[in-house]
C-alpha cells in the first residue's frame, strides 16, 4: 500500500505547477491533501480534480473561503467517509477527514489532517493551543478502537532539533515552541503513535516544508511539519519512504510511504 501526504498549497495553484501530472505516475493507493483553499463545487467542473482510477473526496471550509481544505483520494472505495473531527471550531474550517476500510486483516482508518498554524498572529496561536488541548480526545478515541489508524498531514510543528534547520533561532516561534514539542513527545509516547518517516530515515536535513521567501528551498532550509502517523501494527509494516524535491509543487514536498499491507 502506497500513502502519500501533501499540503499542496493551494489545490488548483499545486494543479498548474505539475502536481497531477506527477501523481499520475507515482502508483498510489491512498493521496491525503491538506490545505486545498478551494471549494469542492469550485472543482466540480474540471476532471483534473477528480483523477481517474480514485474515489475522490474533499472537506472544504466553510467559514471562509480560499482556506484550508482537506481531501481524500483512494483507489479502493471506502466503507465509510467521517467529515470533520467533531470540533465546531476546526471543522468549519476544513480540517479533518477520515476514511474507513474493512479488509481482509482487520479495520484500517486513514486520515486526512490540516492542524492550524499559529504563525500568522496571537490569535491564530490561541486557535492551535484550543486544537491541542481537543485533538488528543481524537486520538485517544482511534487508537483504543480495534484495527489500525493512520494520520496523514500538515501537523504544523516540528518535533525535535533535527526536524527543522535553524532550531536555535525558532525556539520562541509557533511550531517550535517547547510546549508543542512536548505534545508530540506525548504523541509518540504515551498516546502509542508512531512517526513513520523517522521509524524509517534517522538522517538530518529531511525537511517538507520551505519558507518562499529568499532562498530557503535551493538551501535546504527548511522544517519536518508533515508527518504519516500510525499505530504500532502498521508502522512496523512501513517500507519505504521518500520526498519529493525534484520539482517545486507547493511550498511542501509530497510524502510517501510504501507499507507492506494488502489494500
Amino acid at each position: 500500500m502506497r500513502v502519500i501526504s501533501f499540503n499542496a498549497n493551494g489545490i488548483r495553484a499545486a494543479q498548474r505547477k505539475g502536481f497531477f501530472d506527477w501523481l499520475d505516475a507515482q502508483h498510489a493507493d491512498v493521496v491525503c491533501i491538506q490545505e486545498l483553499k478551494a471549494q469542492p463545487h469550485q472543482l466540480t467542473g474540471d476532471s483534473t480534480f477528480w483523477p481517474p482510477g480514485f474515489h475522490c473526496f474533499y472537506e472544504g471550509a466553510t467559514n471562509r473561503k480560499g482556506y484550508s481544505g482537506v481531501a481524500i483520494y483512494s483507489k479502493r472505495e471506502p466503507d465509510n467517509i467521517i467529515r470533520g473531527m467533531g470540533a465546531s471550531e476546526f471543522d468549519a474550517e476544513g480540517r479533518y477527514i477520515e476514511a474507513r476500510f474493512k479488509t481482509s486483516w482487520g479495520n484500517l482508518n486513514i486520515a486526512s489532517l490540516y492542524a492550524p498554524s499559529g504563525s500568522s498572529g496571537e490569535h491564530r496561536q490561541d486557535a492551535k493551543e484550543r486544537y491541542l488541548d481537543y485533538f488528543p480526545r481524537l486520538l485517544k478515541d482511534r487508537v483504543n478502537a480495534s484495527g489500525d489508524y493512520l494520520v496523514c498531514g500538515d501537523w504544523n510543528i516540528a518535533h525535535k532539533a533535527i526536524d527543522l534547520k535553524n532550531w536555535k533561532n525558532n525556539q520562541r516561534n509557533s511550531g517550535f515552541l517547547p510546549h508543542e514539542r512536548e505534545w508530540m513527545d506525548r504523541l509518540f509516547g504515551e498516546w502509542g503513535l508512531v512517526d513513520v518517516f523517522r521509524e524509517l530515515n534517522p538522517n538530518e536535513d529531511e525537511f517538507t516544508w520551505w519558507s518562499q521567501r529568499g532562498k530557503a528551498w535551493d538551501n535546504n532550509v527548511g522544517w519536518r511539519i508533515d508527518y504519516q502517523v500510525a499505530t504500532p501494527h502498521l508502522a512496523s509494516r512501513a517500507r519505504a519512504e521518500s520526498v519529493y524535491r525534484e520539482a517545486r509543487l507547493s511550498d511542501h514536498a509530497p510524502l510517501t510511504i510504501d507499507y507492506d499491507v494488502e489494500f
